[in-house]
């Protein structure tokens, strides 16, 4: 289990972040950007877990700029409030506090981003904007942001069903990042990989699980052969 504990962006800013260490010498390190909903439950389990798998995990509070201490759960209202404080932000501070996460486990060894939702296009924006080994991206919404190019490899999971990212943008994701590993999971909606939310998709949460972890394994840990295929679509 990690616990809470403080950090400091360049510009002085003082936040919370979620800290998990794996049990003997990591095998590299992680910041795990949260969805809309904040530091909650779900978002600390999964940094739990990448801690489980070996790597030096952290999920900063990015809404601390807005108002400290934001876990939310993801009934309609609380998607309301989330969005509004998301609004609230400033791009190059959110930049600001995920480079300080960064190096605070920066000791582990290589670093790299793993984000949903929101936290997808900031991982993306990660992997063009700072030192990190590796990206990926969950259901990120990208399309305002191809015109920034990702310097590392990047991993992408979409839904097929996704509303919000229609499969045309996926194709815009793809032909703007061609060196990019996009997967697209057959009948699975957004949030698909929460397991609190309505759209949960056990069957795609765990494919996309390992594939994820493969793709650290290769471009963190350097352990394992990549498995997954660049380029193009695989349908689960």
């Amino acid at each position: 289990m990690g616990e809470f504990t403080t950090i400091m962006a360049r510009d002085g800013h003082e936040f919370q972040a979620y800290l998990a260490a794996p049990t003997g010498k990591p095998r590299g390190a992680l910041v795990v950007i949260q969805e809309i909903f904040g530091l909650n439950s779900h978002i600390r389990s999964v940094t739990d877990s990448f801690a489980a798998e070996g790597y030096t995990a952290i999920a900063p509070s990015l809404f601390d700029r807005i108002r400290r201490g934001i876990q939310l759960g993801y009934s309609p209202p609380e998607v309301q409030e989330g969005r509004g404080y998301m609004q609230q932000l400033k791009p190059e501070n959110t930049l600001k506090d995920l480079a300080a996460a960064l190096a605070v486990v920066r000791h582990s060894g290589r670093v790299g981003t793993v984000g949903y939702c929101w936290g997808g296009t900031q991982s993306y924006l990660a992997a063009c904007d700072l030192p990190v080994a590796c990206a990926v991206v969950y259901y990120g919404k990208l399309a305002d942001h191809l015109d920034k190019k990702p310097k590392r490899p990047v991993m992408y999971h979409f839904g097929t069903q996704d509303k919000s990212i229609p499969l045309s943008d996926v194709e815009k994701i793809k032909a703007a990042h061609p060196e990019g590993i996009v997967y697209l999971y057959e009948g699975a909606d957004h949030g698909f990989s929460c397991d609190q939310r309505p759209s949960y998709n056990p069957q795609a949460a765990a494919l996309a699980r390992q594939r994820t972890l493969e793709f650290l394994a290769r471009y963190i840990a350097g352990t394992e052969p990549q498995k997954t295929e660049p380029g193009g679509a695989a349908r689960s």
